[in-house]
C-alpha cells in the first residue's frame, strides 16, 4: 500500500527531529520520520558529549550558535522538553603566541557576527575560571560565558514528543530505505512499512548521509570520522561547574557530566569498517596521559573502560554544515555534515531547513555559506584551524 506525505525525513536523530518539529510549528502536519534503529537516540545523538559553544572562527557558525542559543533558552516553553542548557563556559587554552593570535582573530569574527560574551583571558583569569589545570605551557586563552553544556537526548526527546503531539509520525525499525527518483525529483521512499509518496524528502542520516544520497543519485561529500570518549569512574575531583576546557595544542579537552569526567582527544583511531564504533582501547593511554599531566586532580581517578565509547562525526570537506536542496534535485533536502557541531546547531538548522522546505527561502538567517553547491563551485568555507 502506498501512503502519502508532504515531507518524509530519513533519520530520526536530533537533526531529523528538529526539522520535524519546526515543520509542524509552521503548519505542516503531514510529516513522517523514518529510522532504521529500534528506538530513539541509538545513533550519533546518543553518543554526543553535549557541548554548546558560540566561539567559532566563521561567522556562519557563530550565527547558527546564537540562533540555537536563543531557542535553547526557551526550549521547555516551546516543546515541553528539557534541553539541559548550562552556561558554564568554554575555555580555550593557547600554548604559544600563534595559537593565541588565532583565538584573537576568531574573537574578532565573533564580535562582528553578534557574539558579545566571549573574551580573551590572561593566565590569572584562567586560574580562576578553572583552578584544576596546570598552566605550564599555557600563554593565554579565550572564554565564552554563555557557552556550556546541553543534554543531547533531552533535546531529541523534546523535539520528537512535540512533533508527534502536533501530528508528525515516527517509524522505527524501518530499514533498509529505498528511494525512487523520477527525473529531477524524488517520487517516493520505500521502507519496511511500505511505500510513501513524498512531496519532499529530507536526508537527516548523519554520518550515513552519503549512502542515502547515493540512492538518489547524488554525490554528497560527507565522511564518517570516529571520535572516542573516555569516561572516568564517579568522582568529586572536579565540580560540575567546570567549564569545557580545550587545549588548542592537541585538541585534548574535558568536561564534567553526571558526576564523572569525560576525556576527549580527537585523533584517528582504528575501526574495522567505515561505520564501526567499537571502542579502541589503545587510545586510552594517550588521553589519560594528557589528563594526568594537565589536570592533577584526575591522577587518582580511574577510567571506566566498559563505560567509555566511540561515536561518529559527519564531516564535510570544510567542516561546515551542508543545508538546502541537493544539486539538481529541488525536493531532496540536505541537513548534513555538521562536523561535530550537529547537536548544538540542530535547533537552528532544523528551523532553517523547515523554512526552506515550506517557503523556498530562510527568513531567520542568511545561510548562503552552507549551500550544497559550494564544493562544485570551488567555493568552500575556510576550514577552521583551532575553532
Amino acid at each position: 500500500m502506498t501512503r502519502t506525505a508532504d515531507v518524509v525525513i530519513v533519520g530520526a536523530g536530533v537533526m531529523g527531529a528538529s526539522v520535524a518539529w519546526h515543520l509542524t510549528t509552521l503548519g505542516c502536519r503531514s510529516v513522517i520520520l523514518l529510522d532504521s534503529a529500534s528506538s530513539p537516540g541509538t545513533g550519533s545523538t546518543g553518543r554526543a558529549t553535549g557541548g554548546f559553544r558560540a566561539q567559532f572562527a566563521s561567522a556562519i557558525n557563530v550565527r547558527l550558535s546564537l540562533l540555537s542559543r536563543e531557542k535553547l533558552r526557551h526550549f521547555h516553553d516551546a516543546t515541553g522538553g528539557e534541553c539541559g542548557y548550562q552556561p558554564v563556559g568554554y575555555l580555550f587554552l593557547a600554548a604559544d603566541q600563534d595559537q593565541l593570535t588565532t583565538l584573537g582573530e576568531a574573537l574578532a569574527v565573533q564580535r562582528a557576527a553578534g557574539l558579545i560574551e566571549s573574551r580573551m583571558v590572561s593566565l590569572d583569569e584562567i586560574a580562576t575560571l578553572n583552578p584544576s589545570i596546570v598552566l605550564d605551557g599555557v600563554v593565554g586563552g579565550s572564554f565564552g560565558d554563555t557557552d556550556g553544556y546541553i543534554r543531547p537526548l533531552g533535546i531529541l526527546q523534546g523535539y520528537l514528543d512535540a512533533a508527534v503531539r502536533a501530528g508528525a509520525e515516527v517509524q522505527y525499525d524501518c530499514g533498509p530505505i529505498g528511494i525512487e527518483r523520477d527525473g529531477n525529483r524524488l517520487g517516493s521512499v520505500t521502507a519496511r512499512g511500505g511505500r510513501i509518496a513524498a512531496a519532499n524528502v529530507v536526508n537527516a542520516t548523519g554520518a550515513w548521509a552519503a549512502d542515502l544520497a547515493l540512492l538518489a543519485g547524488v554525490t554528497l561529500p560527507v565522511t564518517p570520522v570516529r571520535r572516542q570518549v573516555a569516561l572516568t569512574a564517579p568522582t568529586t575531583a572536579l565540580p560540575a561547574s567546570t567549564p569545557m576546557t580545550i587545549f588548542a595544542e592537541d585538541g585534548f579537552h574535558f568536561r564534567v557530566r553526571d558526576g564523572r569526567v569525560l576525556l576527549l582527544w580527537p585523533v584517528e583511531t582504528t575501526g574495522a569498517s567505515r561505520y564501526d564504533t567499537t571502542f579502541d582501547a589503545g587510545w586510552l593511554d594517550g588521553v589519560t596521559a594528557r589528563a594526568h599531566r594537565r589536570v592533577p586532580a584526575l591522577r587518582q581517578v580511574s577510567i571506566d573502560r566498559a563505560g567509555s565509547w566511540c561515536g561518529l562525526y559527519e564531516m564535510s570537506p570544510d567542516h561546515h554544515a551542508i543545508l538546502g536542496a541537493a544539486p539538481g534535485l529541488p525536493n531532496f533536502w540536505l541537513i548534513n555534515g555538521s562536523s561535530g557541531h550537529g547537536v548544538m546547531h540542530a535547533p537552528a538548522l532544523g528551523q532553517l531547513l523547515a523554512e526552506m522546505i515550506l517557503t523556498g527561502r530562510t527568513t531567520s538567517l542568511d545561510v548562503h555559506a552552507l549551500r550544497s553547491t559550494r564544493f562544485l563551485e570551488g567555493a568552500p568555507n575556510p576550514a577552521p584551524v583551532l575553532l
